[in-house]
């Protein structure tokens, strides 16, 4: 898989929706490994075997990298964050523009249900890129971490009590607010799981969070909701309606709470549609999606 370009990857429109669907009860959990290749099988053909459209699957990492570790406009470093209420501690991806000068508007970056894997750093170090002080938190810190492989990954992640590990992504994002080179102004954006939890931090942390911007996230429901004061911008997939069918009543929700949002669809875009390692990536809508996002947090970040 390493050795396929870029210009050699496959799209969503390469493989059946059905199979799309199918990976992402796999990636949720909903179904197990054998379940997956199972009805995997039934895609297969003489020359690609159900194992081989698995492996197509697969995220490649080396698609994620945008903006190098090595990148001379970004310095970045590990911290270790305390979470007395939750596991103990949390360790954390910390990147900051290399020449910043003053304190710096934030922006907390949560991972999808497999941990602190490189796509999800390499977000934290585009937003440094953009001006932003990014923290990336790692939920899978009291299992070992993430591992480097993403499905040894979404197993931890089940072996973690979720409470503990929402309690330490909410002191990673306190303790990123408050410290002394932050302007107190913070953002919060997430992936899939973490979609989720910028929704939960935005109903938790009222108006101490500036800004949200959800990937295919969960919705709270409509007595959380009420307490939301950040501005979120929501971004969706069409064909993810296991996710997308939650926009409506979010959307009449935030309305009614006066909360200012936006919510974006995009048309053919699957779940995952920003994850640039793995086949279910748009390029346009993962390119629309991220403009909304850096519109959006300088409008509520750095105005």
């Amino acid at each position: 898989m390493d050795e396929i370009s870029k210009a050699e990857r496959k799209k969503a429109s390469d493989f059946p929706q059905e199979l799309l669907d199918l990976l992402d009860s796999y990636v949720h959990g909903a179904i197990g490994r054998r379940e997956f290749l199972s009805g995997a099988q039934k895609f297969a053909t003489a020359a690609v075997s159900a194992a081989a459209l698995v492996e197509m699957l697969r995220p490649n990492y080396a698609w994620a990298i945008q903006v190098p570790e090595d990148d001379q406009r970004i310095k970045s470093e590990k911290v270790t964050v305390p979470s007395p209420n939750g596991t103990g501690h949390i360790d954390c991806y910390l990147v900051r523009p290399a020449r910043a000068r003053g304190k710096l508007p934030a922006v907390i970056v949560i991972h999808e249900n497999r941990g602190l894997n490189p796509y999800i750093k390499d977000v934290a170090r585009r937003l440094a890129a953009a001006g932003y002080m990014a923290l990336a938190p790692d939920g899978l810190t009291s299992v070992g971490g993430y591992s480097g492989d993403d499905e040894n990954g979404a197993k931890l992640f089940q072996q973690v009590d979720r409470a503990k590990m929402g309690e330490d992504l909410y002191a990673a994002a306190v303790y990123l607010k408050n410290r002394p080179d932050c302007t107190g102004k913070l953002g919060a954006i997430g992936f899939c799981f973490g979609g989720g939890v910028v929704n939960n931090l935005a109903v938790r942390m009222g108006a101490d969070l500036a800004a949200g911007v959800p990937f295919y996230g969960a919705q709270p429901n409509a007595d959380d909701t009420a307490k939301i004061k950040a501005p979120i911008n929501a971004q969706y997939g069409e064909l993810d309606a296991r996710i997308t069918g939650g926009w409506p009543a979010f959307d009449a929700e935030l309305t009614k709470a006066g909360v200012p949002h936006e919510g974006h669809v995009y048309p053919g875009a699957n779940h995952g549609f920003h994850n640039d390692t793995t086949p279910r990536y748009d390029e346009a809508a993962a390119k629309e999606a991220w403009q909304h996002t850096l519109d959006w947090f300088g409008k509520y970040l750095k105005a």
